[in-house]
């Protein structure tokens, strides 16, 4: 007999679920039923959810499955950060890092496998592109976690440029925030972005979630040498798009700087960024560079890190200090990557 690949309805939206139900015959309020055993009750399999007849349940799994996947492997950190690896339905491999502390447990998703953008300073970069991410796939990170019931805080930081796949990222966004879904606020998800500035027009349209933008250098030229992608989205650009909304209500706009011990690092740095950010209700994240392999970076001394810190305080410019975690399994901000399993693939 042949082996049918089925559909999975994790990471499918209601609407989406509707279609499902009217395929099997079953009336539309049905989607409803399904979407509060997927993301409510969070069963595994379409057999538990019992409120749909047994007939019918039968008739769906001939062509669906839930498609809930837990992860492979687990690496803990000594500061309590743990990454988790999945395996994709297509065999790939993506990582997601479950980052807990006193008061909140953030989980950093990944939305495609390796990445387009090859910024200088991330593992995820030099991996390469494999293939984007789908809803589902984004899903399950999240839903198969071990410490799901626990999450306070969902971050679109792991691997992968969330607007490059922002049809598959705005299906799981949906499901995330809405009723039928997991009813999270979009105050609890960020989704961080270099800049990709028709998937970022979209999400200022359509989302409420808060905003991270790469951003890593004032100076287009250095910017540039750090991140190609300012060829195609200058952050300039991206910094004009965005002072035409207003974040004052509902989104936080922040802007990540990694910072380069001796590169970008100096009070012209920190003028120049001020200047840039003039204008826009924001904050500064700044965060340690993490070396990686065949990388000539240099990380800075954390005395360098309040310095440049307490210089944009003092321009008016919020600005903090970003704990490292899991530095120690790879797992920290930049280092990120499934190449050793891709190959072994």
């Amino acid at each position: 007999m042949e082996n049918i690949q089925k559909k999975y309805l994790l990471g499918l939206t209601l609407d989406e679920l509707k279609q499902v139900a009217q395929a099997v015959g079953l009336p539309a309020y049905a989607a409803k039923q399904i979407a509060d055993w997927l993301y409510k009750k969070r069963v595994t399999t379409i057999d538990a959810m019992t409120n749909l007849p047994a007939a019918k349940r039968q008739q769906l799994q001939e062509t669906y499955e839930v498609g809930a996947i837990a992860p492979t492997e687990a690496m803990k950190s000594v500061d309590g950060t743990i990454k988790y690896l999945y395996r994709t339905h297509e065999n790939h491999f993506v990582e997601a890092v479950y980052i807990p502390t006193d008061d909140r447990a953030t989980l950093c998703v990944s939305s495609q496998v390796g990445c387009k953008m090859n910024c200088l300073f991330c593992m995820t970069g030099k991996q390469g592109f494999t293939t984007n991410l789908t809803a589902n796939e984004i899903i399950n990170q999240i839903q198969s976690l071990p410490e799901t019931e626990s999450l306070t805080n969902i971050v679109f930081m792991g691997m992968g440029e969330p607007l490059d796949n922002v049809d598959e990222l705005f299906k799981a966004l949906e499901i995330l925030t809405s009723t039928y879904g997991y009813g999270w606020s979009p105050k609890r998800i960020t989704v961080s972005t270099i800049g990709v500035l028709k998937g970022l027009k979209r999400f200022l349209d359509e989302c409420d979630c808060h905003l991270a933008v790469s951003l890593h250098s004032p100076f287009p030229e250095e910017r540039l040498s750090l991140m190609p992608v300012e060829k195609a989205f200058a952050a300039q650009e991206v910094i004009d798009l965005i002072k035409e909304y207003d974040f004052s209500h509902q989104r936080r706009v922040s802007f990540e700087y990694i910072v380069f011990n001796n590169l970008n690092d100096t009070p012209k740095h920190s003028a120049a960024l001020a200047c840039l950010l003039r204008g826009i209700d924001c904050r500064v994240n700044l965060i340690r560079f993490h070396a990686i392999p065949n990388v000539d970076l240099e990380s800075p001394s954390m005395t360098k890190m309040n310095t440049f810190r307490d210089q944009l305080n003092a321009k008016a410019i919020v600005c903090t200090v970003r704990a490292s975690r899991g530095e120690d399994i790879f797992a920290a901000c930049g280092m990120l990557s499934t190449l050793k399993k891709e190959q072994k693939g």
